[in-house]
């Protein structure tokens, strides 16, 4: 009976240790440090990319992309306050972001701000692709309550966890740049920042004000570039360590960057800048590479370049692929827009603008004599007009294929505005039948006239009256600044509800100077007659070459301006090629259906006068319905 009270007490014993064994162990684990991680270490171990958000959803994966762990650890560097992005589409920017606000919620609590170009990205942004990765990541879904949860605190633009909070915030609204003190600020795409935050100054500025509480502040730049001279990453970049990323190569093991220059589009393989060989893209992909400095002396601002050659998503035959599209439409069309992209999206650098200022006495030597209303190769005639405060200034431009352009007529058609005869005789003008030397005739198609000046009111009851007459007769509205397209969107927000058309005018001229700058007959060229009784004389010339782009600076930005050359041109027939620009391009004509039409004799415009108007408007056109 001893004996089993001995063993029984033995047992007791165990027990308790057992029991006291576990209790320490939680104690142990529970005041124990976090393991030291750094943000690709946290998004190796934590990280889950969500379907909706990415090609390759499940645990994230550094060495996917090796080029990507130094640019996220380096924020991780005691001694670097800022780090720089300058990069190509498809190698994985925002996903760098969202590692680095995962970590920041989950490992290192700490108040952050993200800031996007505008408010309505910043909202899609945290929908899109900041909710997804809240959901689908285990270690953060429990930190950042749901917007739809009672009492959350949180909103799509503010949302708190425990020990810090993170604001998403517009580049274009000073509201969300109020002053709240931040530790981590994330700048998505600056580049596409405009130059003030409402009438707050520049928004990078701002942001950075938000930091300065802080010693151990981070501030991460990324984007995107665009023009050279402008471009705010490359000049963030510039003033950093300069880091592009290398790879050995496979025969000679020197390194070096990923260069477009080196690229043989034959057997789609890179040279080697040191030996000659060449190799394709896997086998250059396959040793490690790494990031090379070009300033290594910059040590608290570390700046990286990357191209899409160094992706694993984006293969180079796609990316030879794209340059030979853009360089086609170059070529062929004079349209530079599809090689600014490229070079901006896939090589990550910035676009270098040339020749946007016209020689005037090579535009006046070229002009030619004209032996019909019409010359051979005009498909489609369309006008602009200006109304001034005692006259209408027009012109009327023929089009031929790939935009080929025939100045065909300037007029001045003075008068009183007040007066209603005075609009009809701009409508009778407008009206006019233009013939070819075959004695085949078309009409003008569409007219661009400017509702701005001391008119409105009269230019909106004519255009109402235009539009019950089923005339393609449009008012218009031009709007200044970068990315806003010639033919930018249709409103009827107007006292008559007629139809305006909003212009980006900058984009207009800049068109036009690429037009004016091309040497050879053919797409895009423009011809102007030396025929007296036209109207484009020297002054014309003058006018029409009147402004070019120069570089000013506003809050410390360089923002790209059309200014005047001289004080002493004016610059009314600049603005009546743009208006007659935009005809065209709302009509967007199927040149290859009118040079049928034309060659077979027919003017597509011309009907008897009791069914003309309707015919007016059935143009043969992909052009913009209203």
């Amino acid at each position: 009976m001893k004996v089993q009270i001995e063993e029984k007490k033995l047992i007791c014993e165990r027990k308790v240790d057992a029991k006291t064994v576990r209790l320490f162990g939680m104690i142990a684990r529970i005041l124990s440090p976090p393991p030291e991680l750094t943000i690709s270490g946290w998004a190796d171990r934590y990280r889950k990319l969500s379907q909706e958000a990415s090609a390759e959803p499940g645990q994230w994966n550094t060495n996917r992309a090796p080029y990507q762990k130094e640019i996220m650890d380096a924020v991780n560097e005691a001694g670097v306050e800022e780090v720089i992005i300058m990069s190509s589409a498809q190698v994985g920017k925002t996903e760098i972001i969202l590692n680095i606000i995962g970590y920041y919620i989950d490992y290192d609590p700490s108040p952050i701000l993200c800031l996007q170009p505008t408010l309505e990205m910043a909202q899609a942004f945290s929908k899109d692709r900041l909710a997804p990765m809240f959901r689908d990541t285990p270690v953060l879904r429990g930190k950042v309550r749901s917007v739809k949860a009672k009492d959350s605190g949180n909103t799509i633009l503010h949302k708190v966890f425990p020990g810090g909070h993170i604001t998403m915030a517009g580049a274009n609204s000073a509201a969300g740049l109020a002053s709240r003190p931040i530790k981590v600020v994330l700048m998505d795409e600056i580049d596409r920042y405009p130059p003030s935050a409402g009438t707050e100054g520049n928004p990078i500025k701002l942001a950075e004000k938000r930091t300065v509480t802080f010693w151990n502040r981070k501030k991460v730049k990324v984007s995107t570039p665009t023009i050279k001279g402008r471009s705010q990453i490359e000049k963030e970049y510039l003033a950093s360590s300069m880091e592009e990323w290398c790879v050995p190569c496979p025969c000679c093991g020197r390194y070096q960057p990923y260069e477009w220059g080196r690229i043989h589009f034959s057997d789609v393989t890179m040279e080697c800048k040191f030996c000659g060989e060449r190799f394709r893209e896997m086998e250059w992909k396959e040793s490690p590479g790494k990031w090379i400095a070009a300033a290594p002396a910059v040590q608290n601002k570390r700046g990286f370049h990357l191209n899409e050659l160094a992706s694993p998503w984006k293969h180079w035959e796609e990316i030879v692929s794209d340059f030979r599209e853009a360089d086609k439409e170059l070529k062929e069309h004079h349209d530079a827009e599809k090689m600014k992209v490229w070079i901006n999206t896939a090589l990550g650098e910035t676009w270098e603008e040339r020749g946007k200022s016209v020689d005037e006495n090579s535009l006046l030597n070229r002009r030619e004599r004209y032996a019909a209303d019409l010359p051979d190769g005009v498909l489609l005639v369309t006008a602009g007009v200006d109304v001034q405060d005692d006259r209408f200034e027009v012109e009327v431009t023929g089009w031929g294929k790939g935009y080929e352009s025939w100045g065909i007529l300037r007029r001045k058609i003075a008068g009183d505005l007040e007066n209603e005869k005075t609009w009809d005789r701009l409508e009778r003008f407008l009206d006019m039948e233009l013939y070819f030397g075959s004695k085949n005739s078309l009409l003008i198609a569409c007219t661009c006239l400017d509702t701005g000046g001391h008119f409105t009111t009269q230019a909106y009851k004519f255009l109402k009256k235009m539009e019950r007459k089923q005339k393609r007769i449009y008012g218009i509205k031009g709007m200044g600044g970068e990315g806003i397209p010639l033919v930018y969107k249709v409103s009827t927000n107007n006292i008559e509800k007629v139809h305006i058309f909003l212009l980006g005018v900058d984009a207009g001229k800049e068109l036009l100077m690429t037009r004016l700058g091309i040497a050879d007959e053919g797409p895009g060229y423009c011809h102007f007659p030396l025929n007296a009784d036209r109207g484009y004389d020297e002054a014309y010339i003058k006018g029409l070459t009147s402004e070019q782009r120069v570089i000013r600076y506003k809050d410390g930005r360089a923002v790209l301006k059309w200014v005047k050359k001289s004080s002493g041109i004016r610059n009314e027939p600049l603005d009546l090629r743009n208006y007659s620009t935009a005809a065209a391009e709302i009509l967007r004509p199927d040149w290859e259906v009118l040079e049928k039409k034309v060659g077979q004799g027919i003017n597509y415009m011309k009907q008897p006068k009791t069914a003309r108007r309707v015919k007016r408007s059935g143009i043969v056109s992909r052009g913009i319905g209203i």
